[in-house]
């Protein structure tokens, strides 16, 4: 379904065993956990930095902030389209 990647990776939220085996159904790909350290102070976690602010830039894109589409893959398709102007900026 998804060439070229190997495993998905999760906050603590999706830890359930319904989610870890629809993704290993649906997707065939490994779901790891990226759990949340009992941290004081700021500690930087970088897989979960990288995702938070890709969300922050798909933030600014009008039609992906609210969910207008009626459709999963039109929703998708201009997912892709935001991402694609992300990287070629």
């Amino acid at each position: 379904h998804f060439p070229g990647l190997e495993r998905a990776i999760a906050d603590d939220g999706y830890q359930s065993a319904t989610t870890i085996a629809a993704v290993r159904h649906d997707a065939r790909l490994s779901l790891e956990i990226d759990e949340r350290p009992d941290l004081t102070g700021f500690v930087v976690l970088t897989k979960r930095g990288i995702v938070e602010r890709t969300f922050g830039w798909l933030d600014r894109c009008r039609r992906l902030a609210k969910d207008f589409e009626n459709l999963t893959s039109t929703h998708a398709a201009f997912f892709i389209l935001a991402m694609i102007r992300l990287m070629l900026r």
